[in-house]
């Protein structure tokens, strides 16, 4: 129709788009690059689409507070038509934007694709992982169940034990000292508006050097790669025996990104989405949090190792292999990219393999409850322990044990939600404490039901011995206000009832 063609004419006038579009669509590949070994790249570009689509519907519904997260995603799973399914979509769409990049890292690595002259774009697809598994972590957090509740108190755990700043890390994290309204407000900004932006920032870098820099040619046995001749000598490879990308590559791209659409849409259906479990509550503390599929090896891992070397794992493993997969196109930038003569590769890919694999099949069925220590890792001054009796030494250790100071300090150190504790024992009676351990109150979570008697008595026993030395405890005799209470109790038959009456 003539109106279309004047329209695309006035269009191209002002924005000159047709050449570059042109440029890149029939630039010529190396035509054995025409593969399905070739279509894992375009697949994730499709499904970083696909979860930026889905996001936005379900950020139309989401409420990210404390008090709605968990009730908004429940309307989408049951009162909104089609609500469930898109949840679904967008569950299973991170999962499979995992995968799919994990398994084009893969490939790329045994390609040999990061030497010389593609460093710089294997180094944006390794912050383009980092980058899909921040979105995986934040994307379950906004599920804001028990597992996302205390999933985060893993990760508050984890990151407060980076030395010297790891307090700093973990009010920047939750946004205050507890998990709360502010925590989800700032995971909401990253899973929206941080990581999304920043990924398609380098998913368009990534693209455009590989336009520019063209497509890793087939890793043939024996094709070395050496700086001096390289460039020229795919030149030639690619112009005088390539294909256009449009439509000899092309087809095969766009057959395998509709396939894996169909089998998120599938899975989608088939299992539907993804919690939330139930709501919330950080009084239930005997609580067994799984993460997501792809984050179930750190689970295995820190339930297989010695308590004493989870914080050198912690800190040390995950830095070595961002260092490594950064430094690799430096170090090995020229040679052999066939991985028939490239040994220790293929070794150590298979070994990384197994390795998650056997964990991640480990963590499905382990026994294994985290240790929440995000504040309570410091231990209980010694001042305070000093001739205690058993029974008293017997409270620290619930105290420690039951995570008390997530909420409360001694010492200076622990959570600031709850008041600090050093002086306790001047402001509750024995009564008070025990009302206030059972019952909560204010902030105060009730831990009835989750402390037996004995485990209360010694708690509060401990609680009792927290005073300042030159102060008596509210309980102590030789203060006025027990004598005047004691006065008064002792007054009241004579005012209250006759007299002899028992």
């Amino acid at each position: 129709m003539r109106w279309v063609k004047q329209t695309y004419d006035w269009l191209e006038h002002r924005l000159q788009l047709e050449g570059p579009v042109k440029d890149a669509a029939l630039h010529p590949v190396p035509r054995n690059t025409a593969s399905w070994w070739y279509v894992f790249g375009s697949a994730a570009f499709t499904l970083l689409f696909l979860q930026i689509a889905t996001g936005i519907l379900l950020a139309i519904v989401y409420v990210p507070s404390a008090g709605q997260a968990w009730n908004s995603l429940n309307i989408l799973n049951h009162q909104l038509e089609l609500g469930w399914f898109l949840r679904a979509m967008h569950g299973w769409g991170s999962n499979f934007m995992v995968a799919i990049v994990l398994i084009h890292m893969a490939q790329v690595f045994m390609f040999g694709a990061y030497k010389f002259p593609r460093e710089l774009t294997w180094i944006l697809g390794v912050f383009l992982l980092l980058m899909t598994l921040g979105m995986a972590f934040t994307g379950q957090v906004l599920r804001f169940d028990q597992d996302a509740y205390w999933g985060l108190g893993i990760g508050a755990s984890i990151m407060s034990r980076v030395p010297v700043i790891g307090g700093s890390l973990v009010h920047l994290l939750l946004g205050g000292p507890t998990i709360a309204g502010a925590t989800l407000s700032r995971f909401f900004a990253l899973h929206v508006f941080v990581i999304p932006g920043a990924m398609l920032v380098f998913a368009g870098l990534h693209v455009w050097m590989v336009l520019k820099l063209g497509v890793n040619e087939w890793p043939m046995p024996g094709r070395i790669v050496k700086r001096a001749t390289y460039e020229k000598e795919y030149h030639d490879l690619s112009h005088k025996d390539g294909v256009p990308f449009v439509p000899v590559a092309l087809w095969k791209d766009a057959v395998f990104s509709g396939a894996v659409i169909a089998a998120v849409a599938i899975c989608a259906f088939v299992f539907g989405p993804y919690g939330p479990g139930g709501q919330p509550d950080p009084t239930i503390i005997q609580t067994v949090p799984k993460p997501d599929f792809f984050f179930l090896w750190i689970y295995a891992a820190l339930a297989y190792l010695p308590p004493a070397l989870e914080t050198p794992f912690i800190l040390i493993v995950p830095v070595i292999g961002i260092a490594v997969l950064l430094a690799l196109p430096f170090y090995a930038s020229e040679g052999e990219k066939s991985w028939h003569r490239r040994p220790v590769a293929v070794l150590t890919l298979v070994s990384v393999a197994v390795g998650w694999g056997v964990l991640t099949h480990l963590a499905t069925y382990t026994p294994w409850s985290p240790h929440m220590d995000a504040w309570s890792s410091d231990p209980v001054p010694g001042k305070n322990l000093h001739n205690a009796t058993p029974l008293v030494r017997e409270g620290a250790v619930v105290f420690q044990g039951k995570q008390c100071r997530n909420c409360h300090s001694i010492g200076g150190a622990g959570g600031e939600r709850g008041p600090a504790l050093d002086a306790v024992a001047t402001r509750l009676t024995r009564d008070q404490l025990i009302f206030k351990v059972e019952f909560g109150g204010g902030n105060m979570p009730a831990y009835g039901k989750n402390l037996s008697p004995p485990e209360v008595e010694a708690l509060v026993s401990f609680l009792e011995t927290l005073h300042p030395e030159h102060e008596a405890p509210a309980t102590d005799p030789s203060r006025k206000e027990v004598q005047d209470a004691a006065a008064m109790a002792g007054a009241a038959p004579a005012t209250g009832a006759p007299s002899g009456a028992k």
